[in-house]
């Protein structure tokens, strides 16, 4: 059983007419799952707030102070993230739409899709990068705490790195955490390298894969399949957290991957196939793309890989540009992970 949690408020997630994040793609994806009647193989669900609590596993009372007060007057998070009046509200909403889902799959589903969910930018005192609440570290704490889970995973595969996530869980054993994303020598955070792979008891269980501008297809599949299938058997994670951010695609305006649609479909697949695997409970967060178009068809397709259905949407190939650079990265990331996975 699959199912999406959704509400007609994440509309309201919206960062301004010039800002990269505007608030339709919510709707635009679930009116386009329904043109395309994908929507009657799930089931849905309306989301509802997270609590203040859930948002205090995580995040620090002050933070929490600070967007509250935004809330209420207007202004600016960080320099590229403005706080516009009753966003406390609707961040709590999309981050409780993730809780939900998280609960959802101990009731029987056995995939729960967020459309928009995701933000890993967000730390337990500081955020940016259009984020304001960690959902991801949220569901997780509620998690651990309800069901005693001890082994969580999380599959990152935004162009950007999942920076806040990774400070929230640097030294954290129970948390692994696999980011692909574009070389933070040329794309925001900044953060990300291959030498960034937790400290203390967390060694190992941070994993980053910085990929150069000009990666395409073929490339990212190859360096999946081999990165991300040996760790995940040996880790045997309880849950899979798949953050599905799809500004990887060569349309995107804020990044240079060059992913096409039929990519999408395949990694919905494969993750749902570890998922099967392993524990049979993913969530699947609905994370960033620039191009609503191209997004809305993209997360159409990572629906469609994991529902199986074979009429997802093709595009022509575009030129991968960095197969050898790719090939020693991958190289390079499974010498840096030795002492802690076999490959």
């Amino acid at each position: 059983m699959i199912a999406i949690v959704y509400h007609e408020d994440y509309n309201k997630y919206d960062l301004g007419l010039s800002h990269p994040l505007i608030g339709d793609k919510p709707r635009q994806t679930m009116d386009f799952f329904k043109q395309k009647n994908i929507i009657k193989n799930v089931k849905v669900f309306e989301a509802s707030k997270a609590s203040e609590k859930d948002l205090l596993r995580v995040h620090n009372p002050r933070f929490l102070e600070r967007v509250k007060k935004l809330s209420q007057t207007g202004g600016m998070l960080a320099p590229d993230t403005p706080a516009p009046i009753g966003i406390y509200e609707i961040a709590c909403l999309v981050t409780g739409g993730t809780r939900i889902g998280g609960e959802k799959l101990f009731q029987g589903f056995k995939c729960v899709v967020n459309p928009l969910a995701g933000f890993h930018h967000a730390s337990s005192s500081f955020s940016s990068g259009f984020c304001f609440f960690n959902d991801v570290a949220v569901v997780i704490e509620y998690l651990r705490k309800k069901y005693h889970l001890e082994r969580f995973l999380i599959i990152d595969l935004d162009v950007h790195h999942a920076n806040g996530t990774q400070e929230i869980y640097y030294d954290d054993p129970s948390v692994l955490n696999i980011s692909f994303h574009q070389d933070g020598r040329t794309l925001y955070p900044g953060t990300g390298s291959l030498e960034e792979i937790g400290r203390y008891n967390g060694e190992g269980y941070t994993v980053n894969l910085p990929l150069p501008p000009g990666t395409g297809d073929k490339s990212y599949l190859k360096a999946f399949d081999t990165i991300i299938p040996p760790i995940i058997y040996q880790f045997n994670p309880q849950i899979i957290i798949y953050q599905s951010g799809v500004d990887t695609h060569h349309s995107d305006p804020l990044a240079s991957l060059l992913l096409t649609y039929q990519t999408y479909y395949h990694l919905g697949w494969r993750i749902m196939e570890l998922s099967k695997k392993t524990c049979n409970k993913l969530l699947v967060l609905f994370g960033g793309g620039y191009n609503s178009l191209a997004s809305v068809r993209s997360y159409y397709n990572i629906l469609c890989g994991i529902l199986k259905k074979s009429d997802y949407i093709k595009e022509k190939n575009v030129f991968d540009y960095e197969v050898e650079k790719v090939d020693n990265e991958v190289a390079l990331l499974k010498k840096i992970l030795s002492q802690h996975w076999m490959f």
